[in-house]
């Protein structure tokens, strides 16, 4: 079954990876997407387990300066379910600023700057993302194509400039697994789409993983060895 295989992948990505430790104050960065209510819902069972010991809060944030928004009542009553305090935080940005930019990348720079900054001021050493293992191979598949290097996310990464820690512990989890269980448990899509989302890069990269797929029904195993340096 799709669930008992995320289970298992969200078990072993956060003991070989060394995601959670005994003490730890994560903030999950819920989105409103079927990822991060399955990370959310996944890390908040983890909580309940005695050792190691951890704290898990939400965080959800709002741009006030796109017309774009999910349904924070649903978010809300999700968390609550789920024993999980949830945060509302509201931002914005200048897109004035830098014009070489687009609308979705000073979004997406912004939303993260916001986020980072409440959790590092509320004290958390950990922000959960819900990068899955799909995520992972496309953003490889991307950097090679146009930077020319063989890189992608990692599971845990300790920030530059914030004394903060990223995990994603969905890395191993497909995305096809993650979108046949939010149909069985109901997850709510958003309201309405970014009216700025474009066709990027990324969504061509999708779609060229999806064709190596029909062509090697093993290439995400190969894609994820070369990426821990292991093909």
């Amino acid at each position: 079954m799709a669930e008992k295989r995320i289970e298992k992948q969200f078990r072993k990505a956060t003991t070989e990876y060394g995601l959670l430790k005994d003490g730890d104050r994560i903030l999950v960065a819920l989105s409103g997407g079927k990822d991060s209510l399955m990370m959310a819902r996944l890390l908040a069972e983890r909580a309940r387990i005695y050792r190691p010991h951890i704290e898990v809060e939400a965080a959800h944030v709002i741009m006030d300066n796109i017309p774009y928004e999910t349904d924070c009542s649903y978010l809300s009553s999700f968390c609550e379910d789920l024993g999980m305090p949830l945060h509302i935080i509201h931002s914005s940005f200048d897109e004035s600023t830098d014009r070489r930019k687009t609308r979705c990348f000073l979004c997406a720079w912004n939303r993260r700057k916001t986020l980072f900054g409440f959790a590092q001021e509320h004290g958390f050493n950990k922000v959960a993302l819900g990068h899955h293992n799909d995520d992972f191979i496309i953003t490889y598949l991307m950097n090679i194509t146009f930077e020319g290097k063989a890189e992608t996310m990692r599971p845990l990464m300790q920030m530059e400039h914030y004394d903060l820690q990223i995990i994603r512990p969905l890395c191993l989890v497909h995305e096809s697994d993650i979108k046949e269980v939010a149909e069985v448990l109901g997850f709510h899509r958003q309201k309405r789409l970014c009216p700025y989302e474009e066709v990027t890069h990324r969504s061509t990269m999708r779609d060229l993983f999806h064709h190596l797929q029909t062509i090697n029904p093993e290439a995400r195993y190969s894609l994820w060895h070369a990426i821990e340096g292991k093909g």
